[in-house]
């Protein structure tokens, strides 16, 4: 009886141990690349890979961190990885523009995280006072959102001067106004400058770009939408815990990756997300993060069409799709 027993435990115990290993098989791999170093903005992600959620959803997910020598967007369209963190809602336009097989399926941010940075106390109280400054824009802001700035707030040009992404000409100059992203470079300047700057979002001004895209190849789209699918809803999971749970494990990997960030500025920027509703805000609210609309789509196609950015017969219904979006996802795990 003695030997049938222990007979018994062996056999359970080895097909537990084959189970498991042939679950550890069945993950799908996947490789998902940033458009930059890693960093706050990237959160959602590293909490999917930190806390399990990737492998939950039957995905064993690699995070390809971007750079000044990387492009990831170009190993995307040639099938070297699976998706894509896409900047904008423009880079979607362009691949429409320029035949490449790739499409976003998830837009993270509802809000494009880009402002323009003034002193205080110069009378810069709206956005529209800030034509009275010399502005730093670097040249992807001159020929996308600075063009709808001249069309819809009458800036003008001769009063910008190339953004090389240093901000001490505006340490020194009262008079300057710079770019840069609501969740880092005003924490850079908090330090550097001692002081609160004046702080005004483009997309509450009515830039109304998505940005930080979840991006992948047509072909993908078409012949593993599930995969897709558990892709898009892992992330979404990943974003809600990240901005509104523990995300220490999630940081911790974003160190790795990248050592010269810190839990400072990594702290700093997830409160600016939640403080300009960055990742949820607007549709997400009811929509679950990742959302998009093809109102949201058309409004700012129009926006780029007036504008002179986008030409006006370029067919933007190809640049998106809502068919892994807008499921309410994660919606129970908001605090």
């Amino acid at each position: 009886m003695r030997k049938l027993v222990r007979a018994g435990i062996f056999a359970a115990t080895a097909f537990l141990l084959c189970g498991g290993a042939a679950s550890a098989q069945q993950l799908d791999k996947v490789t998902f690349g940033t458009n930059w170093v890693a960093q706050a903005e990237h959160g959602g992600f590293y909490q999917a890979v930190a806390d399990g959620t990737y492998k939950k959803y039957g995905l064993d997910v690699t995070i390809t961190p971007g750079g000044p020598n990387v492009n990831n967007r170009i190993l995307l369209a040639v099938g070297k990885i699976d998706f894509f963190m896409s900047a904008n809602t423009l880079q979607s336009f362009d691949a429409v523009q320029n035949k490449i097989p790739t499409i976003p399926v998830a837009a993270i941010f509802q809000k494009d995280p880009q402002v323009l940075i003034a002193h205080p106390d110069q009378g810069i109280e709206k956005f529209e006072d800030l034509k009275k400054l010399t502005l730093f824009v670097s040249k992807e802001g001159i020929v996308s959102y600075f063009q709808w700035m001249k069309r819809d707030f009458g800036f003008d040009e001769n009063k910008v001067k190339p953004y090389t992404f240093n901000p001490q000409p505006f340490l020194a100059d009262k008079k300057i106004a710079m770019q840069g992203y609501v969740t880092s470079e005003p924490f850079a300047i908090e330090k550097q400058g001692g002081f609160k700057p004046k702080l005004f979002l483009i997309a509450d001004q009515g830039f109304t770009a998505y940005s930080t895209l979840i991006e992948t190849r047509s072909d993908l789209v078409e012949k593993k939408p599930d995969l897709v699918q558990r892709f898009v809803d892992a992330s979404i999971t990943g974003w809600y815990n990240y901005i509104y749970g523990d995300n220490k494990a999630a940081n911790a990997l974003i160190k790795k990756d990248n050592p010269e960030m810190t839990d400072e500025a990594m702290a700093y920027s997830v409160a600016k997300m939640k403080e300009f509703g960055i990742v949820d805000s607007g549709d997400t609210l009811s929509l679950g993060i990742g959302a998009m609309t093809d109102a949201r789509m058309k409004d700012f196609f129009d926006k780029m069409v007036r504008a002179g950015v986008v030409p006006a017969d370029l067919d933007y219904k190809k640049s998106y799709t809502l068919q892994f979006v807008n499921k309410k996802v994660g919606l129970a795990l908001r605090r």
